[in-house]
C-alpha cells in the first residue's frame, strides 16, 4: 500500500512537470509565431517601399487630395455640362472648351496645364520654385492640376522628404450624372528626375518590373513647366507640329535643296496635305493612287523641287501616272519611341538671304524621357502670301547616329 501511494505521488509529479513543459513549449511557440508575423510584416512593408509603387496613402493626405480635386472640378462643372460632348461614349472636348476650363482653374492660383501640344502651364512659378528648392535639398511639396480632353482633372502633389521625391496623384472624372468623382488615388516614389535648362520636368516613376510583369511598364513622364515664348510656340505649330518624326523623314534626315533624293515623298504627302488643308488626308478619294498633278503640285508648294525630280526620287507609277499611297501599318512601319517625339522650336535665326533657320529639338516622353533626343536646324523661306517652303534640314552633334534608321513607307523596288 505504501509502495502504491509512493508510485501515485511520483506519477502526479511527473504529470505536473510534463504539463509545465508543455505550457512552456506552447508559450515559446506563440512568442516565436508573433515574432515571425512581425518580421514578415516588416519585410513586406520594406518590400513595398523598396519597390516604390502602390505605396500606402496617408489617410489624411489622401482625403485632402480627393477633396481638393473634386473642389477644382466643381469650379468647371457648369462649363462641362454645357460643352458639346458629341455622341461617342468617349467624350473629347474641343480646345476652346479646355482653354475655358483652364482659365477658371488658373484663377485659383494653382499651377494648371492642359493636353494640347506646346501647352502653357499657368502659375508655373510655384512648381519651378519647388523644383529648385528640391535641387538644394529643401523639403517641401507642390500641387499641380492637369486637364485632359475628357474634361477630367488630375491633381498631382509632388512631395520631397529631403532625399526622395514622391507623387501623390488623384484622378477626377465625370460620372453619368455629370458630377465629379475620384477614379484613383495613388502614392508612388519617383525613381529619378531632373529639371532641365529648357524648363522640362522629367521623371521616371517606380513601376512593376519583370518578372512581376511580362510586358514593360513605362513610368516616364515629361511636363513642360516653364513656357516657350509665343514666337517659338507659333513657329512650332506652323512649321513642325504636323510633320513630326513618324511616317516621313523631312525632320529626321540631312538634306538641302541640292540633295533631296533621300526624302520619302510618298510618306510626307499626307502630312503636307494636313498642313495645307487643316484636315486628314482621305485615301478613299484616290483609291487607284494620287494623280500626278495633284501630288506634285502639293510637294512643290512646300519644297524647292521640280516635277521630274519628284518622279525620280519618289515612287511613281508611269503606266497610271499616279503616286501610290498606303497607311502606316505593321507591314511598313516598326514603332519606335523616337517616332512619338514632339518637335519643338527653341531658336529662331533670320539669315542675310531672307531665309529663317529654326533650331528644333525632339522631345520624347516615352521610355527615354528626354527633352533633346536630337537637335536639328530647319531652314525655311516665308513668302509674302503667308506660305513657306522648306529648304533644308541638318541634324547636329551626330544625332543621326542616335535615332533608328528611317523606314520608307513604300519601297522603290
Amino acid at each position: 500500500m505504501r509502495k502504491l501511494s509512493l508510485f501515485l505521488v511520483l506519477f502526479c509529479m511527473m504529470f505536473l512537470c510534463a504539463c509545465q513543459n508543455l505550457n512552456s513549449s506552447n508559450k515559446s511557440n506563440v512568442e516565436t509565431e508573433d515574432n515571425f508575423s512581425d518580421t514578415v510584416a516588416e519585410i513586406n512593408e520594406n518590400d513595398v517601399y523598396e519597390k516604390g509603387y502602390d505605396l500606402p496613402v496617408d489617410e489624411k493626405a489622401g482625403k485632402l487630395a480627393e477633396e481638393e480635386c473634386e473642389e477644382i472640378m466643381g469650379k468647371i462643372e457648369e462649363v462641362y455640362k454645357k460643352a458639346d460632348k458629341g455622341i461617342a461614349s468617349n467624350v473629347v472636348l474641343s480646345d476652346e472648351t479646355i482653354l475655358q476650363m483652364k482659365e477658371i482653374i488658373k484663377a485659383t492660383g494653382n499651377p494648371i496645364t492642359s493636353p494640347e501640344p506646346y501647352a502653357v502651364m499657368e502659375n508655373y512659378k510655384k512648381l519651378e520654385d519647388f523644383l529648385y528648392a528640391c535641387m538644394n535639398g529643401e523639403k517641401g511639396s507642390a500641387v499641380i492640376y492637369e486637364l485632359n480632353y475628357s474634361g477630367g482633372v488630375s491633381r498631382k502633389e509632388y512631395i520631397f522628404d529631403g532625399t526622395d521625391l514622391y507623387l501623390l496623384a488623384a484622378g477626377g472624372i465625370w460620372n453619368r450624372n455629370n458630377q465629379p468623382s475620384i477614379s484613383y488615388l495613388s502614392y508612388t516614389r519617383i525613381k529619378q528626375w531632373e529639371y532641365t535648362e529648357k524648363g522640362w520636368f522629367c521623371y521616371e516613376l517606380c513601376v512593376p518590373e519583370y518578372p512581376e510583369v511580362t510586358e514593360m511598364v513605362d513610368g516616364s513622364c515629361l511636363i513642360r513647366v516653364r513656357p516657350m515664348t509665343e514666337e517659338q510656340r507659333a513657329m512650332s505649330v506652323r512649321c513642325v507640329l504636323e510633320l513630326g518624326y513618324q511616317g516621313n523623314n523631312l525632320l529626321c534626315s540631312n538634306w538641302d535643296a541640292t540633295h533631296m533624293e533621300e526624302l520619302d515623298f510618298n510618306g510626307m504627302y499626307e502630312y503636307l496635305y494636313a498642313m495645307k488643308y487643316g484636315k486628314t488626308f482621305n485615301a478613299e478619294d484616290y483609291p487607284n493612287g494620287i494623280p500626278r498633278d495633284v501630288f506634285e503640285n502639293l510637294i512643290m508648294e512646300y519644297l524647292p523641287i521640280t516635277e521630274g525630280q519628284i518622279r525620280e526620287y519618289g515612287v511613281f507609277d508611269e503606266e497610271s501616272q499616279t503616286y501610290p499611297w498606303t497607311r502606316l501599318g505593321c507591314t511598313n512601319y516598326s514603332p519606335t519611341y523616337f517616332g512619338t517625339s514632339l518637335p519643338e522650336v527653341i531658336g529662331i535665326r533670320e539669315n542675310e538671304d531672307g531665309t529663317v533657320t529654326l533650331t528644333v529639338e525632339a522631345v520624347c516622353e516615352m521610355v527615354v524621357c528626354d527633352d533633346e533626343v536630337i537637335t536639328h536646324e530647319l531652314t525655311v523661306r516665308f513668302l509674302e502670301d503667308g506660305s513657306f517652303q522648306y529648304l533644308g534640314n541638318r541634324i547636329l552633334k551626330d544625332g543621326i547616329e542616335n535615332i533608328p534608321d528611317y523606314q520608307y513607307r513604300i519601297s522603290k523596288e
